[in-house]
Protein backbone atom coordinates (compact mmCIF):
# COMPACT_ATOMS: atom_id res chain seq x y z
CA UNK A 1 0.00 0.00 0.00
CA UNK A 2 1.56 3.41 -1.01
CA UNK A 3 1.85 5.85 1.98
CA UNK A 4 1.52 9.17 2.47
CA UNK A 5 5.63 9.90 2.02
CA UNK A 6 4.99 8.41 -1.40
CA UNK A 7 2.15 10.21 -2.95
CA UNK A 8 4.15 13.43 -1.97
CA UNK A 9 7.19 12.11 -3.48
CA UNK A 10 6.11 9.96 -6.44
CA UNK A 11 4.25 11.44 -10.03
CA UNK A 12 3.21 8.20 -10.91
CA UNK A 13 1.77 7.63 -7.75
CA UNK A 14 -0.53 10.96 -8.05
CA UNK A 15 -1.51 9.93 -11.34
CA UNK A 16 -2.72 7.13 -10.02
CA UNK A 17 -5.39 9.27 -7.95
CA UNK A 18 -6.67 11.74 -10.16
CA UNK A 19 -9.79 10.42 -11.17
CA UNK A 20 -10.88 10.16 -7.16
CA UNK A 21 -11.89 13.76 -7.16
CA UNK A 22 -14.77 13.04 -5.13
CA UNK A 23 -11.86 13.04 -2.13
CA UNK A 24 -11.81 16.69 -2.01
CA UNK A 25 -15.80 16.95 -0.96
CA UNK A 26 -15.24 14.12 1.40
CA UNK A 27 -13.27 16.20 3.39
CA UNK A 28 -14.34 19.49 2.92
CA UNK A 29 -17.02 21.75 0.53
CA UNK A 30 -15.29 22.86 -2.41
CA UNK A 31 -16.77 26.66 -3.64
CA UNK A 32 -16.65 26.85 -7.35
CA UNK A 33 -16.91 29.97 -9.75
CA UNK A 34 -20.57 30.69 -11.21
CA UNK A 35 -19.69 28.14 -13.63
CA UNK A 36 -19.31 25.21 -11.61
CA UNK A 37 -16.11 24.01 -13.11
CA UNK A 38 -13.32 26.37 -12.04
CA UNK A 39 -11.63 28.06 -9.39
CA UNK A 40 -8.93 31.00 -8.47
CA UNK A 41 -5.91 30.99 -6.56
CA UNK A 42 -7.74 32.25 -3.43
CA UNK A 43 -10.27 29.99 -3.75
CA UNK A 44 -7.92 27.51 -3.47
CA UNK A 45 -6.08 28.74 -0.82
CA UNK A 46 -9.15 29.11 1.11
CA UNK A 47 -10.48 25.44 0.85
CA UNK A 48 -6.85 24.25 1.92
CA UNK A 49 -7.00 26.94 4.84
CA UNK A 50 -3.16 28.94 3.50
CA UNK A 51 -1.91 31.68 2.68
CA UNK A 52 -2.27 32.53 -1.43
CA UNK A 53 1.53 32.84 -1.59
CA UNK A 54 2.12 29.59 -0.46
CA UNK A 55 -1.00 27.90 -3.12
CA UNK A 56 1.27 30.63 -5.60
CA UNK A 57 4.23 28.93 -5.12
CA UNK A 58 3.17 25.50 -5.26
CA UNK A 59 1.90 25.89 -8.56
CA UNK A 60 5.26 27.94 -9.73
CA UNK A 61 6.94 24.55 -8.68
CA UNK A 62 4.96 22.20 -10.11
CA UNK A 63 3.38 24.18 -13.08
CA UNK A 64 4.18 21.39 -15.45
CA UNK A 65 2.42 18.48 -14.02
CA UNK A 66 -0.89 20.98 -12.66
CA UNK A 67 -1.48 22.63 -16.20
CA UNK A 68 -1.81 18.86 -17.55
CA UNK A 69 -4.25 18.18 -14.74
CA UNK A 70 -6.51 21.33 -15.83
CA UNK A 71 -4.84 24.60 -14.71
CA UNK A 72 -4.27 27.32 -16.97
CA UNK A 73 -3.17 31.08 -17.09
CA UNK A 74 -5.83 33.18 -18.97
CA UNK A 75 -4.77 36.83 -20.35
CA UNK A 76 -6.05 39.59 -23.01
CA UNK A 77 -8.86 38.59 -24.56
CA UNK A 78 -9.44 35.15 -23.09
CA UNK A 79 -9.31 36.59 -19.72
CA UNK A 80 -12.32 39.88 -20.88
CA UNK A 81 -14.39 36.98 -22.05
CA UNK A 82 -13.90 34.91 -19.07
CA UNK A 83 -14.83 38.04 -16.81
CA UNK A 84 -17.98 38.59 -19.37
CA UNK A 85 -19.48 35.40 -18.86
CA UNK A 86 -19.07 34.71 -14.77
CA UNK A 87 -20.57 37.93 -14.65
CA UNK A 88 -23.49 36.54 -17.18
CA UNK A 89 -23.73 34.06 -15.04
CA UNK A 90 -24.01 35.99 -11.38
CA UNK A 91 -26.81 37.65 -13.40
CA UNK A 92 -25.30 40.94 -11.97
CA UNK A 93 -26.97 40.49 -8.79
CA UNK A 94 -23.38 40.11 -7.14
CA UNK A 95 -21.27 41.40 -10.12
CA UNK A 96 -19.70 43.94 -7.38
CA UNK A 97 -18.12 41.38 -5.68
CA UNK A 98 -16.74 39.90 -8.43
CA UNK A 99 -12.82 40.61 -8.57
CA UNK A 100 -11.35 41.09 -11.80
CA UNK A 101 -8.03 40.39 -12.51
CA UNK A 102 -6.37 43.68 -14.63
CA UNK A 103 -3.37 41.67 -16.24
CA UNK A 104 -3.80 37.65 -15.93
CA UNK A 105 -5.93 34.89 -13.97
CA UNK A 106 -4.91 31.72 -13.43
CA UNK A 107 -7.69 28.61 -13.26
CA UNK A 108 -8.04 25.45 -11.86
CA UNK A 109 -10.22 22.72 -11.83
CA UNK A 110 -11.66 20.01 -9.39
CA UNK A 111 -8.96 17.64 -11.03
CA UNK A 112 -5.95 20.30 -10.24
CA UNK A 113 -7.47 20.83 -6.69
CA UNK A 114 -7.01 17.60 -5.95
CA UNK A 115 -3.28 17.49 -7.80
CA UNK A 116 -2.39 20.23 -5.58
CA UNK A 117 -4.00 18.35 -2.10
CA UNK A 118 -1.25 15.41 -3.04
CA UNK A 119 1.25 18.17 -3.22
CA UNK A 120 1.17 20.47 -0.52
CA UNK A 121 2.35 19.43 2.61
CA UNK A 122 1.81 21.86 5.24
CA UNK A 123 -2.10 21.96 5.29
CA UNK A 124 -4.35 19.51 7.62
CA UNK A 125 -7.16 19.67 4.93
CA UNK A 126 -4.76 18.44 2.10
CA UNK A 127 -3.30 16.01 4.66
CA UNK A 128 -6.95 14.49 5.70
CA UNK A 129 -7.67 14.56 1.74
CA UNK A 130 -4.80 12.14 1.01
CA UNK A 131 -5.68 9.98 4.00
CA UNK A 132 -8.98 9.75 2.58
CA UNK A 133 -7.29 8.67 -1.11
CA UNK A 134 -4.83 6.07 1.20
CA UNK A 135 -7.64 4.54 2.83
CA UNK A 136 -10.06 4.31 -0.08
CA UNK A 137 -7.32 3.00 -1.77
CA UNK A 138 -6.51 0.18 1.10
CA UNK A 139 -10.46 -0.85 1.65
CA UNK A 140 -10.22 -1.22 -2.69
CA UNK A 141 -7.33 -3.40 -2.25
CA UNK A 142 -8.84 -5.44 0.84
CA UNK A 143 -12.15 -5.77 -1.96
CA UNK A 144 -10.03 -7.18 -4.22
CA UNK A 145 -8.28 -9.38 -2.18
CA UNK A 146 -11.43 -10.92 -0.70
CA UNK A 147 -13.07 -10.83 -4.75
CA UNK A 148 -9.83 -13.03 -5.43
CA UNK A 149 -10.33 -15.86 -2.68
CA UNK A 150 -14.18 -15.83 -3.50
CA UNK A 151 -12.48 -16.76 -7.54
CA UNK A 152 -10.32 -18.98 -5.87
CA UNK A 153 -13.00 -21.03 -4.18
CA UNK A 154 -15.06 -21.11 -7.07
CA UNK A 155 -13.08 -22.39 -9.44
CA UNK A 156 -11.95 -25.15 -6.39
CA UNK A 157 -15.68 -25.81 -6.61
CA UNK A 158 -15.59 -26.24 -10.16
CA UNK A 159 -12.46 -28.33 -10.88
CA UNK A 160 -14.89 -30.86 -8.00
CA UNK A 161 -18.17 -30.52 -10.24
CA UNK A 162 -15.71 -31.27 -13.11
CA UNK A 163 -14.36 -34.60 -11.37
CA UNK A 164 -18.05 -35.76 -10.41
CA UNK A 165 -19.12 -35.14 -14.02
CA UNK A 166 -16.42 -37.22 -15.58
CA UNK A 167 -17.42 -40.41 -13.17
CA UNK A 168 -20.87 -39.63 -13.60
CA UNK A 169 -20.68 -40.13 -17.73
CA UNK A 170 -19.78 -43.51 -17.49
CA UNK A 171 -23.27 -44.15 -15.13
CA UNK A 172 -25.51 -41.63 -17.09
CA UNK A 173 -23.96 -43.69 -20.64
CA UNK A 174 -25.12 -46.99 -18.79
CA UNK A 175 -28.32 -45.78 -17.61
CA UNK A 176 -29.22 -44.76 -21.53
CA UNK A 177 -28.68 -47.79 -22.59
CA UNK A 178 -30.79 -49.77 -19.90
CA UNK A 179 -33.52 -46.99 -20.65
CA UNK A 180 -33.29 -47.94 -24.62
CA UNK A 181 -33.64 -51.58 -23.43
CA UNK A 182 -36.57 -51.05 -21.43
CA UNK A 183 -37.90 -48.72 -24.52
CA UNK A 184 -37.77 -52.14 -26.83
CA UNK A 185 -38.94 -54.37 -24.04
CA UNK A 186 -41.98 -52.14 -24.09
CA UNK A 187 -42.16 -51.92 -27.81
CA UNK A 188 -42.72 -55.47 -27.92
CA UNK A 189 -45.17 -55.89 -24.70
CA UNK A 190 -47.66 -53.36 -26.72
CA UNK A 191 -47.24 -55.52 -29.49
CA UNK A 192 -48.05 -58.92 -27.37
CA UNK A 193 -51.12 -56.91 -25.89
CA UNK A 194 -52.51 -55.71 -29.52
CA UNK A 195 -51.88 -59.49 -30.46
CA UNK A 196 -53.83 -60.45 -27.51
CA UNK A 197 -56.89 -57.78 -27.84
CA UNK A 198 -57.13 -59.08 -31.47
CA UNK A 199 -57.51 -62.60 -30.29
CA UNK A 200 -59.63 -62.15 -27.75
CA UNK A 201 -61.97 -60.03 -30.57
CA UNK A 202 -62.53 -63.29 -32.07
CA UNK A 203 -63.30 -65.37 -29.31
CA UNK A 204 -65.97 -63.06 -28.65
CA UNK A 205 -67.43 -63.35 -31.94
CA UNK A 206 -67.37 -66.83 -31.71
CA UNK A 207 -68.66 -66.90 -28.24
CA UNK A 208 -71.63 -65.20 -29.85
CA UNK A 209 -72.15 -67.25 -32.62
CA UNK A 210 -72.31 -70.20 -30.17
CA UNK A 211 -74.85 -68.14 -28.27
CA UNK A 212 -77.21 -68.19 -31.24
CA UNK A 213 -76.23 -72.37 -31.93
CA UNK A 214 -77.63 -72.71 -28.68
CA UNK A 215 -80.91 -71.02 -28.60
CA UNK A 216 -81.55 -72.94 -31.98
CA UNK A 217 -80.98 -76.14 -30.42
CA UNK A 218 -83.24 -75.26 -27.06
CA UNK A 219 -86.11 -74.22 -29.48
CA UNK A 220 -85.71 -77.61 -31.41
CA UNK A 221 -85.75 -79.49 -28.32
CA UNK A 222 -89.18 -77.91 -27.35
CA UNK A 223 -90.44 -78.70 -30.45
CA UNK A 224 -89.27 -82.48 -30.22
CA UNK A 225 -91.02 -82.23 -26.64
CA UNK A 226 -93.95 -80.98 -28.13
CA UNK A 227 -94.72 -83.24 -30.64
CA UNK A 228 -94.03 -86.39 -28.14
CA UNK A 229 -96.77 -85.20 -26.08
CA UNK A 230 -98.70 -84.96 -29.25
CA UNK A 231 -98.24 -88.65 -30.07
CA UNK A 232 -98.86 -89.61 -26.37
CA UNK A 233 -102.15 -88.02 -26.41
CA UNK A 234 -102.77 -89.44 -30.01
CA UNK A 235 -102.18 -92.71 -28.81
CA UNK A 236 -104.06 -92.72 -25.51
CA UNK A 237 -107.65 -91.57 -27.76
CA UNK A 238 -106.77 -94.38 -30.29
CA UNK A 239 -106.47 -97.48 -27.38
CA UNK A 240 -109.67 -96.22 -25.65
Amino acid sequence: MPTEVALLESPALRVEQMGRVEALDKVKSLVMLPDGIHLRTEDVARYFEVSTAAVRRLTDRHQPELTDNGMKVLRGADLRTFHSDMLSLWKGERSGSYPQASTQLRLYTRRTVLNVAMLLRDSDIARSVRTHLLDAEEDLRASYVSLERRVTRIEGCLLGVGSALQELGPVLGRMSQRLDSLDRKLDVTHQVVGAISLRLSDVSQDVLRLSDVSQDVLRLDARMDDLSRRLRNLSRRTDG
